[in-house]
């Protein structure tokens, strides 16, 4: 039999509490969903800017009726469909903070201890090193690296990702000369990286002048990170390859009018 899910109310409307979404939900409207991850983080639960009109979020910033609202932590909201969510016994969520099942705590320790996260590309290993603004590879000093902000014309909103052309040999970002590239790069792959607010929350939150565990509890804390190796032909780059093949055989083609005077001024004497 499936189990009832919990209900919380909030200045007079019941909301169901939805552990596996991360959500509460209007008990009377399934529809009006309000998403733990746009509250903020409180030191004993989340604080809700609640519009009783929308009973939501406010659609106005400017609304006058927006209440600031209290809200447990999901461990005390529905302790039984967190502790079936996590793999872990009801007695073990006992003193446990929300933090403490959302977020994987040993790489969290790390990474508070100091270790920057690292990601493979390629056969090779950079430092997340938000400070420096870069993906530092580790032993090649020679490298310049992957520098975030010369990077930005190549992400995907979609999901939150970098797909950027990457020199195997140099370690570097090495963008073709797409105008008159007429063969596939040789030594240049294409690889996706996640956004660094992905790669490093932590320093991202440390640079802006956040607290150090903003927004971890919907992005999590890893250590390392794989990229992934996309095959140019999935890009359209063989099109823009004959493209520009066509382009510079328009440019050295003889113009034929003057070739055939050419021949004509050449040409001995009739006999």
């Amino acid at each position: 039999m499936k189990r009832a899910l919990p209900v919380y109310t909030i200045e007079g409307t019941d909301f169901v509490v939805d552990v596996a979404n991360v959500q509460l939900y209007e008990k009377a409207n399934p529809e009006n969903k309000i998403s733990v991850f746009h509250t903020e983080d409180a030191e004993d639960g989340y604080i809700l800017s609640y519009s009783p009109k929308t009973k939501n979020l406010p659609e106005l910033p400017d609304d006058e009726n927006v209440k600031k609202v209290k809200i447990p932590e999901l461990v005390h909201l529905d302790p039984v469909g967190m502790a079936e969510k996590y793999g872990i016994s009801v007695n073990e969520i006992e003193g446990k903070k929300d933090i403490d099942l959302m977020v994987d705590q040993e790489a969290l320790r790390q990474r508070l201890a100091g270790v920057l996260p690292t990601i493979d590309i390629a056969g090779q290993t950079f430092y997340v090193d938000i400070r420096m603004d870069m993906l530092r590879p580790k032993d090649d000093f020679l490298s310049d690296g992957i520098v975030f902000s010369r990077i930005g014309d190549y992400f995907h909103y979609d999901d939150a990702s970098y797909v950027i052309p990457y020199n195997c040999k140099t370690h570097e970002f090495d963008e073709p000369d797409y105008n008159n590239i007429i063969s596939i790069p040789k030594d240049i792959i294409l690889v996706s990286i996640p956004h660094e607010s992905l790669l490093d929350p932590i320093g991202c939150n440390r640079k802006n002048g956040w607290h150090e565990t903003t927004g971890l509890k919907e992005v999590n804390v890893k250590s390392h990170f794989d990229a992934k190796v996309i095959d140019w032909k999935e890009t359209g780059i063989e099109r823009t390859i004959q493209e520009n093949i066509k382009k510079q055989g328009q440019q050295h083609k003889p113009d034929n009018d003057k070739h055939q005077a050419g021949k004509r001024q050449h040409r001995g004497p009739k006999l």
